[in-house]
């Protein structure tokens, strides 16, 4: 049972152990080691103390590289006022919010889909890049669509980019869109989950290389609790509370939500 108001049980639920390093990045990291280990050597060789600059820089490259497939421990809401947590996929910034429809390749019904809130969150390259789960759900299904590599920053690549689309099951029924998008230097999504796979909130499910966005599609009825240009970490950051009861689709409109209407 989920701690209501004034309740004395921890309002934050355990977060799985892992190793500090996402398992997807040690044979990246081992490739730089290896190939920093051979220039460094080589410029030490030809340049004498002058290839210490090229040292440098391939051990600053290689610490680069293992700051970014970090992988931290996180504080996982259990609940906020009562209410079960959607908490954010990915660390970086709120960069849109909006009424839109998720992919067609979900299969979602149109009122459904048309009725969906989405948030993006855009990752740099100096975030962690290890996504978690917005909320316990089951993983419905998963459809991969292969595109372009715009700038994840940019509106337009949660329709035309490379995307893994997750459609997630809530325990009530109500349905929840998670999506992976490759951003202008990311080339590979990885996604670790299967279809049917029963998900915690916060859990880790996957990561995307080199600069990317994560889109949250709410489901129909709730409100968004952040604003665009806000900071978000992955499995800490309050997206939105889940109500008790599933609203009926009522809102329609794929425009944009102004900024100052946002809480």
């Amino acid at each position: 049972m989920l701690p209501g108001p004034g309740s004395s049980e921890s309002p934050f639920t355990p977060d799985l152990p892992a190793p500090p390093i996402a398992r997807e990045g040690w044979p990246i990291i081992a490739a730089f080691i290896l190939i920093s280990l051979i220039l460094s050597a080589a410029a030490l060789w030809w340049l004498g103390p002058w290839g210490w600059i090229i040292t440098a820089a391939c051990a600053a490259l290689t610490l680069w590289c293992i700051w970014f497939f970090r992988d931290p421990q996180r504080r996982i809401p259990a609940a906020d006022h009562g209410l079960p947590t959607i908490v954010s996929p990915a660390d970086g910034v709120i960069c849109d919010i909006r009424r839109a429809a998720p992919p067609p390749e979900l299969g979602l019904d149109a009122a459904t889909a048309d009725a969906m809130t989405r948030i993006s969150v855009f990752m740099n390259v100096f975030n962690v890049h290890v996504n978690r789960a917005p909320i316990r759900s089951t993983v419905e299904r998963i459809a991969y669509r292969p595109g372009k590599f715009f700038n994840a920053s940019l509106d337009k690549a949660s329709e035309h980019n490379e995307r893994a689309a997750l459609l997630l099951r809530l325990d009530d029924g109500r349905p929840l869109v998670c999506i992976q998008i490759a951003g202008l230097v990311a080339r590979r999504i990885v996604c670790r989950v299967k279809e049917g796979a029963r998900l915690a909130t916060g859990q880790r499910f996957g990561l995307i290389r080199f600069g990317s966005r994560v889109d949250v599609y709410l489901p129909p009825g709730l409100e968004p609790l952040i604003h665009v240009g806000q900071p978000s970490v992955a499995g800490e950051t309050i997206l939105a509370r889940l109500t008790s009861t599933a609203p009926p689709p009522s809102i329609r409109s794929a425009a944009p939500i102004p900024a100052e209407a946002i809480p």
